[in-house]
């Protein structure tokens, strides 16, 4: 390939496209959270035994696997769209010519891009009081149960964390669609 571009990574992931060098990191990840189920199942057959083998539940299983469920859940947005495996109505998208499915691509990270920011901004909002008092003072938000996990407080913070994520990812996207060339892909096409 005679051309390169610094955005654009030219390889394929065995589930989808990765298109910058961030989506290929996020989609690298997988591998760490397909463990973290792991654990969340191993967590809960060990719950199981101690509560109907040996008579004695754990407090600490149950928000343990919640915790890592939903983390694993919100990290699967960041993934989704690095591998480009987000909702979209391929039926459509796929059937229109290269320069109206660019431009396609470039309206939906503008319109993604304004999603992002605004919750960004409201997963800041919820991460700070999650993590400091009214005073200003560090104290990460519990669960309330016995045990007090902070997960509440970390789950915000890795919503806020997913966010960014994405607007990055998206901002990625946008110029890789803006400097995409569709000439000669319109042209193989029959597009003018």
């Amino acid at each position: 390939m005679a051309e390169t571009n610094e955005l654009t990574i030219d390889a394929e992931d065995a589930d989808g496209e990765i298109r910058t060098r961030l989506d290929g990191a996020v989609a690298g990840s997988t591998r760490f959270f397909a463990w973290a189920i792991f654990l969340a199942f191993l967590i809960t057959v060990f719950e199981v035994i101690s509560r109907y083998v040996f008579d004695a539940p754990t407090f600490w299983a149950h928000e343990s696997t919640i915790f890592l469920i939903a983390a694993i859940f919100l990290v699967g947005g960041p993934i989704a769209l690095a591998r480009d495996r987000h909702i979209r109505v391929r039926m459509f998208y796929d059937a229109i010519p290269p320069r109206r499915r660019r431009w396609l691509d470039i309206i939906n990270s503008l319109i993604a891009l304004v999603f992002f920011a605004g919750l960004a901004y409201a997963a800041w909002i919820m991460s700070w009081k999650a993590t400091h008092t009214p005073g200003g003072d560090i104290h990460l938000e519990g669960t309330g149960t016995a045990w007090n996990p902070p997960t509440p407080a970390l789950l915000k913070i890795l919503v806020l964390i997913c966010v960014v994520v994405m607007f990055a990812q998206t901002v990625m996207h946008l110029v890789a669609a803006l400097r995409r060339d569709v000439t000669a892909q319109s042209s193989a096409s029959g597009e003018e």
